[in-house]
């Protein structure tokens, strides 16, 4: 298994750690006061974008190499430390991208192709036990650590008004898939 950048298995487990205790923490405080848990407040799509902010800072505490990636919006989310000045890079090549879905496989969209280290946390959320105090708390089930280039990627088409995504195709989730870094039945 290739983990890149020196990053070691215990990096990835104490970064779902760190957001395990984070989710239960803020959910018994929100139970406490009688409201729902986070996992249920926010949309997918937000507690997509949340897990993955929180991973990479995760990641990036954890990591020997690495660091976030200071520019607003930056590629990759996690970059070489001292590679870039200000370790901030608009679109840089060192580094990793890290992304998160409730998707099991690993299939995620993107803002574009690319020749990227990729790394992509699937979790899943119980929405539907009851009474809602009662459901399983968030967790982690796979991550996938891969290099992936532009031709493993497939376009999205979008109308009008939506964002221009990539997903990689068959071959390329295969071979994300080939470095898996945690898998959870």
């Amino acid at each position: 298994m290739d983990l890149a950048f020196e990053l070691r298995l215990q990096d990835f487990e104490m970064a779902m750690q760190d957001v395990y205790d984070f989710f239960y923490d803020v959910n018994a405080h929100l139970l406490g006061k009688g409201l729902s848990r986070l996992d249920d407040m926010l949309r997918p799509a937000i507690m997509s974008g949340v897990l993955s902010d929180m991973l990479t800072t995760s990641l990036a505490k954890h990591s020997r190499a690495l660091t976030e990636n200071r520019y607003h919006n930056g590629h990759p989310d996690l970059i070489i430390q001292g590679a870039y000045p200000d370790n901030a890079v608009k679109a840089g090549v060192e580094g990793i991208e890290v992304k998160t879905t409730r998707k099991a496989g690993g299939a995620v969209d993107t803002h574009g192709a690319r020749d990227q280290w990729l790394c992509v946390f699937v979790y899943q959320v119980d929405t539907t036990s009851e009474p809602a105090r009662d459901r399983a708390p968030m967790t982690f089930t796979e991550v996938y650590l891969g290099h992936v280039a532009i031709e493993d990627f497939r376009r999205n088409p979008r109308g009008e008004l939506g964002t221009r995504t990539a997903t990689l195709h068959r071959d390329g989730i295969r071979r994300l898939r080939e470095n898996w870094v945690y898998y959870s039945d």
